[in-house]
């Protein structure tokens, strides 16, 4: 029976976002991007009933299936595997680094296809916030495999030179900590029940150390939460309407030679960086 037919007899639950992966070449394209060995305890977030589960466990040392429905855990439990731990949990209040130590490993794997709908969060809690140095969840992970949305997809990579509406403060959660990029794209069909979007598998390989050396990251974090609060408005009313001094940021965008009528989405991360710096130094 293949992956369709057996989608089809179990009740998929809207409120939970369930899209059951059902392409077998993209299940294997995980494994292979992820490289997974013997070596390897993986966690995978929204295991549903197992497809790609079943997969996972003939290459993994270990799999730690995260789960929050019910019913789906009793499908998963059905699975004769004994490198097969089920989490019966919400993943956001799950402590990657807490089941990192259970396992006495330093770095563990992270295969995700998770509703769409809490995307954001989930990124933000295997990574942690830009200014969060030290974040345990993060320390834990050598990188992760994660099914989302295209256009989220798109906005995790993006760069100031793409279409203004897919660059902005998710972009640089994603990219500040990681080698971000888009493994392939996925079509609707790939899923059961099909979601109404297509979606994109997107690769995260963890970097030990952030994508700029600050002085102050929540000073940092401070301007770019500013600078993208408006679109439609020019960076210089968006910083002073962010609580900046008027006359410092005029000065701090003259020194670094920024047209103060540009719009946040036009500075790249390391302008924002460069605008970060200087205007700590009028504090």
């Amino acid at each position: 029976m293949n992956l369709f037919e057996r989608a089809k007899y179990f009740r998929t639950k809207k409120r939970l976002g369930q899209n059951f992966l059902i392409n077998s070449e993209v299940i294997d394209e995980i494994i292979d991007y992820a490289n997974i060995t013997k070596d390897d305890i993986v966690v995978e977030i929204g295991a549903g009933v197992g497809f790609v589960t079943e997969q996972l466990v003939k290459y993994a040392k270990k799999v730690i299936a995260v789960e929050l429905d019910e019913e789906a855990i009793k499908e998963l439990e059905k699975l004769d595997a004994d490198n097969l731990e089920i989490i019966h949990k919400d993943i956001l209040k799950t402590d990657i680094a807490e089941i990192a130590e259970g396992n006495c490993v330093e770095k563990l794997k992270v295969v995700a296809n998770i509703p769409y709908y809490i995307t954001a969060p989930i990124i933000s809690h295997l990574l942690g916030e830009i200014d969060d140095l030290n974040n345990r969840n993060r320390n834990s992970i050598s990188e992760v495999v994660l099914m989302v949305q295209e256009e989220v997809a798109r906005r995790m990579v993006a760069t100031e030179k793409s279409p203004s509406k897919q660059y902005g403060l998710l972009t640089i959660l994603a990219q500040f900590w990681t080698e971000c990029e888009i493994i392939r794209l996925v079509g609707r069909k790939s899923f059961y029940p099909a979601p109404k979007v297509n979606s994109a598998l997107v690769g995260l390989k963890i970097n030990t150390e952030p994508m700029l050396k600050l002085s102050d990251y929540s000073h940092f974090r401070r301007v770019l939460k500013a600078g993208f609060s408006q679109r439609r408005k020019n960076i210089k009313n968006c910083l002073v309407n962010g609580g900046f001094n008027k006359d410092n940021v005029k000065s701090v965008l003259e020194k670094l030679n920024i047209d103060e009528n540009t719009r946040g989405e036009a500075l790249s991360i390391e302008k924002f960086g460069e605008l970060s710096e200087e205007l700590l130094k009028t504090i």
